[in-house]
C-alpha cells in the first residue's frame, strides 16, 4: 500500500513539474481543420494556465452570490470539459456522471492542462476527413448517445473559454488579478 501511495505522489509531483501552457509555442506549419482546432485548444490552455496560476484558498472559495457557482465548482466543471474535449478528439465515450471527489486542486489543475495538451496534440495530427468523422459520445449507465464533432466547437470548447474568463473575473474580485504580463494575443507573456 505504501508503494502505491509513493507512485501516486511521484506521479503527481512529475505531473506538476511538467505542466504545459505557460506559453502556446510556435504556430503549426500547415492550416488544416485539425491544426486550427488544436490552436484553439492551445489558446484555451494558455488562458487557463494563467487564470489558475497562483490561486489562493480564498480565490477557490469565492462566491459571486446571486446563485452563481463558487470558484472551485467552476474549476471542477472546467476539468470535466477538458475530459470531454480529450475524449472528443478520440471519439471515446464520456462517462457520466464524472467522478471528481477527492481530487486535490493542484492535481485537478495539472490534469486539466494535460488533457488540453493531449487533445491538441492528437487533433493536429488528424486529416480533415478524420476530424470530420469524429463524434462526441456520452454514456450514462447503459444509455449512450453521440453527436457530430461540430458540437465540440460551440459546446465544450466555447464553454471552457467562457468559464476561464469567469475565473479571471473572480480573481479580480478577490484582489488577486492574473499576471499583467499575460498576452493572450501572442500566447506568450510580455517580458
Amino acid at each position: 500500500m505504501r508503494l502505491i501511495a509513493f507512485f501516486v505522489l511521484l506521479s503527481s509531483t512529475l505531473m506538476a513539474q511538467d505542466i504545459p501552457y505557460s506559453e502556446i509555442g510556435e504556430k503549426p506549419e500547415t492550416f488544416t481543420a485539425g491544426t486550427s482546432i488544436s490552436r484553439m485548444i492551445d489558446g484555451l490552455g494558455y488562458r487557463y494556465y494563467w487564470a489558475t496560476e497562483g490561486l489562493r484558498t480564498e480565490d477557490l472559495s469565492y462566491d459571486p452570490g446571486n446563485g452563481g457557482q463558487i470558484c472551485s465548482d467552476v474549476l471542477t466543471h472546467l476539468y470535466g470539459l477538458s475530459t470531454t474535449i480529450l475524449n472528443g478528439v478520440k471519439s471515446a465515450p464520456n462517462i457520466r456522471p464524472l467522478v471528481t471527489d477527492g481530487i486535490e486542486w493542484d492535481d485537478m489543475r495539472a490534469s486539466t492542462l494535460h488533457n488540453f495538451k493531449q487533445a491538441s496534440d492528437i487533433i493536429k495530427q488528424l486529416s480533415d476527413d478524420e476530424v470530420q468523422g469524429l463524434k462526441l459520445v456520452f454514456q450514462r449507465g447503459d444509455l449512450s448517445s453521440e453527436v457530430d464533432f461540430w458540437h465540440m466547437l460551440n459546446g465544450p470548447l466555447a464553454d471552457a473559454i467562457y468559464h476561464v474568463g469567469q475565473i479571471v473575473s473572480y480573481r479580480r474580485s478577490t484582489g488577486n488579478p492574473i499576471d499583467p504580463n499575460v498576452n493572450v494575443f501572442r500566447g506568450k507573456n510580455r517580458e
